[in-house]
């Protein structure tokens, strides 16, 4: 890059030029040695006699600088290198053993595919860290969102396809004159600790409630588009003017899980993304040959990108039973193909790969105004890119044809029980995967305190206390424990001195078999009893602490998180699959 500025450029590919230090772990733009060069006039600082002022930039170690204060470097722009001995460290590093790098990673994931994009720019890549910045396109997402991620929470962005016939070679694809509906939308939810994440498919065609939007208009204002009543989920996005920030007030409202961000990609994301790490590899169970999606491949393994990887997401008629929901699987088959070509040391090693998948990343994107910049995408990109890819779920919102339809299938609607218990679990920041085999053991231990005895229900002494559930909690699981539960030695003791967001029973040794009783009428898990000191009621006899938190839902409703069900039909990004 630099090299073609100061006309030296010849046959260097600007990528090339970006090479990994060792010890610091970042890509640096290293250029070869020229002749010294004559100094570059600076119109804004020229004496009376038009001499050129000195260059600006960072003085040598050692060195005093030079100029006046109106001559002192822009912040961030880097200034001219000085040559290092072959001995001489590296400024601002101590000589010994290298430190670990410090990923500097940008997530990008588009509307058809996701694609983790990561770029590391060394000071001497300023300029072209404000070029990405320019790629970005933003928009507002209207209030809608929780007001942007934080790193001591779970962790949620909608990542939404749009059918727009935007970009060269697109005009095959989607409807003509579309103003881009929400064609493929995925909720990514990333878990709190980042050890795992879920990537949750919603049918285009689901007959589900849009609510009104509040939408910022050109000219600053905000109106109000009128919600829809049952109609089809795409129409969340394009139709009379829905913004993004429309499709993810319809996804809170479908699901109970509020959005931190979105993104926003056209047909040109999977094409470009693919091309920039030299194709992504699918596997066939049969031949197909689609004439609607111009793909034509046969069974087996196959690595493929540009317009044949666009024309792969978008076939449906020669996979499944041929509908939106077969072409989902297939989706999520090439996204966990996509994931681990972008994990893999090939694409991550690679500066020209890296600096391509910027490239391409920063352009197909619409984002929402909190993170329209590269720092703000890096920072968001280094949380979700956490997880290993084996703890990324790919999943679909349980769904049935629409019955109002008849014979004519061509909308779905919810499975209540079913898409309301994934919905939770997502909500409850509950994984579908298997995660480290610490945390096995520890939720195993934590098990282990609910077996043993359990005292019977009239010989259980029990404090109850409100510690952050609605008021009146109290009163209300005491009428509980004494009338329905026979727990007769209870007692309200009033607010507890701070709010918990768990319910929990405190309990000293010899109270455990009272615990484990308590424990067991309330649904609570082994993580809410907490071993203690022994403590009086208001007779002066010992007894069990019970304190109500926020996550109380009333008298008698189990406090036990529920986990993954069995039927929920799930993949994980590490394993191979072949499209049927």
């Amino acid at each position: 890059m630099d090299a073609q500025g100061r006309g030296r450029a010849d046959d260097i590919d600007p990528a090339d030029q970006w090479v990994l230090n060792p010890n610091t772990g970042d890509y640096e733009l290293r250029l070869q040695d020229s002749a010294p060069q004559s100094p570059v006039p600076n119109p804004r600082s020229r004496g009376a006699a038009g001499a050129a002022a000195p260059p600006r930039g960072r003085s040598a170690p050692g060195r005093e600088r030079q100029g006046t204060p109106e001559e002192a470097p822009e912040p961030g722009v880097p200034g001219p290198r000085r040559r290092r001995g072959p001995q001489e460290p590296l400024p601002g590093r101590r000589k010994g053993r290298p430190k670990k790098s410090k990923a500097k990673k940008i997530l990008i994931w588009s509307g058809a595919t996701m694609a983790f994009v990561l770029v590391g720019v060394s000071s001497a890549g300023y300029l072209y860290y404000r070029h990405l910045n320019g790629n970005i396109t933003s928009v507002s997402d209207d209030g809608a969102g929780t007001g942007g991620f934080s790193k001591d929470r779970a962790i949620n962005v909608l990542v939404v396809g749009t059918d727009k016939r935007t970009g060269d070679g697109n005009d095959g694809y989607g409807d003509s004159g579309s103003p881009g509906h929400a064609d493929t939308t995925v909720l990514l939810h990333v878990s709190k600790d980042r050890t795992n994440a879920t990537a949750m498919s919603i049918p285009r065609d689901l007959i589900t409630d849009i609510p009104d939007c509040p939408t910022e208009q050109e000219d600053g204002s905000t109106k109000v588009i009128p919600g829809t009543q049952n109609t089809r989920f795409n129409e969340s996005l394009g139709q009379s003017g829905r913004t993004p920030s429309c499709t993810m007030r319809t996804v809170t409202a479908l699901t109970g899980v509020k959005m931190d961000h979105f993104m926003i990609a056209d047909f040109n994301a999977v094409k470009t993304l693919t091309s920039a790490v030299d194709g992504v590899e699918v596997c066939l169970a049969k031949d197909i040959d689609d004439q609607d999606s111009k793909l034509k491949l046969s069974e087996g393994k196959h690595t493929i990108q540009g317009e044949e990887a666009l024309a792969f997401v978008r076939t449906r008629h020669s996979v499944g039973l041929g509908g939106d929901l077969s072409r989902i699987e297939l989706q999520q088959q090439f996204l966990s193909a996509l994931m681990r070509k972008l994990k893999s040391n090939d694409t991550l090693t690679s500066p020209t790969k890296m600096l391509k998948l910027a490239e391409a990343g920063t352009k197909a994107l619409t984002v929402d105004s909190k993170i329209s910049s590269i720092t703000k995408l890096r920072d968001l990109g280094t949380e979700l890119g956490k997880f290993p890819t084996k703890n990324l779920s790919f999943t679909t919102v349980p769904v049935a044809d629409n019955p109002a339809e008849g014979k004519t299938k061509v909308t779905v609607v919810l499975q209540e029980e079913k898409a309301r218990a994934l919905f939770a679990l997502i909500k409850d920041d509950v994984s579908l995967t298997a995660v480290k085999q610490k945390a096995k053991k520890e939720k195993a231990a934590l098990a282990a305190r609910l077996k043993g005895t359990k005292a019977d229900p009239a010989d259980v002494r029990v404090r109850v206390l409100n510690g952050g559930a609605v008021s009146g909690s109290a009163q209300e699981t005491l009428n509980w424990l004494q009338l329905d539960e026979g727990v007769t030695k209870s007692e309200n003791a009033g607010n507890a001195g701070a709010t918990l967001k768990k319910t929990t029973v405190e309990y000293a040794p010899d109270q455990a078999d009272q615990a484990r009783r308590l424990a067991d009428l309330m649904g609570m898990a082994g993580a809410a009893m907490k071993p203690g000191k022994s403590v009086t009621n208001s007779q002066g006899l010992p007894a069990i602490t019970l304190t109500l938190g926020e996550d109380f839902k009333g008298a008698g409703v189990s406090l036990t998180t529920p986990s993954a069900p069995g039927d929920v039909e799930k993949s994980t990004a590490d394993k191979v699959e072949c499209a049927k």
